[in-house]
């Protein structure tokens, strides 16, 4: 057995496939085992299992584990998961289609922009201000927070950003 600071593991889950990689003075070892989209965490425990029962070792012989995932990146190009909800700075709340006015083609009066990820109802402001530094302007007003909690509940929010 490998002593344990010599020892590292890494997960990555994918959209398909869960790759599994142990690396330990030995050699490297790796596993690929199917992503269950329902419970991801499955698919990375089955994997990590196989891998160290392949090496003779425990998960208490691990010293670094890293995890990598596209589920994130995926929900957002794929535009599902949970209903988002974004709280912004007074005076903000169309920044998503205003964005940078950086576009292909700068002259396009006909430009189709990208629908924003969280849609303009689901989309609130408070009353608070920050400097490009990100030294506080304008304090956040913790009242408009706590008064918008009914509003965020009544839209249906599953995640607040």
């Amino acid at each position: 057995m490998s002593p344990p600071s010599s020892v590292r593991l890494a997960a990555d889950i994918g959209g398909t496939f869960t790759d599994i990689v142990l690396e330990t003075p030995q050699g490297r070892r790796t596993r690929k085992v199917l992503t269950t989209p329902a419970a991801p965490e499955d698919g990375v425990m089955t994997g990590i299992g196989l891998v160290l029962a392949d090496a003779g070792l425990d998960f208490s012989d691990v010293a670094v584990f890293v995890h990598g995932t596209t589920l994130a990146t995926n929900a957002i190009i794929e535009r599902r998961g949970a209903r988002t909800m974004l709280v912004g700075t007074e005076g903000f709340r169309d920044i998503l289609e205003i964005g940078t006015e950086s576009r292909f083609d700068q002259y396009d009066i006909m430009i189709r922009k990208p629908v924003p990820l969280v849609a303009r109802p689901h989309r609130f402001a408070v009353p608070e201000r920050m400097d490009a530094l990100g030294r506080v302007q304008r304090p956040l007003d913790e009242a408009a927070v706590r008064a918008l909690v009914p509003h965020l509940r009544a839209a249906g929010a599953e995640a607040i950003a």
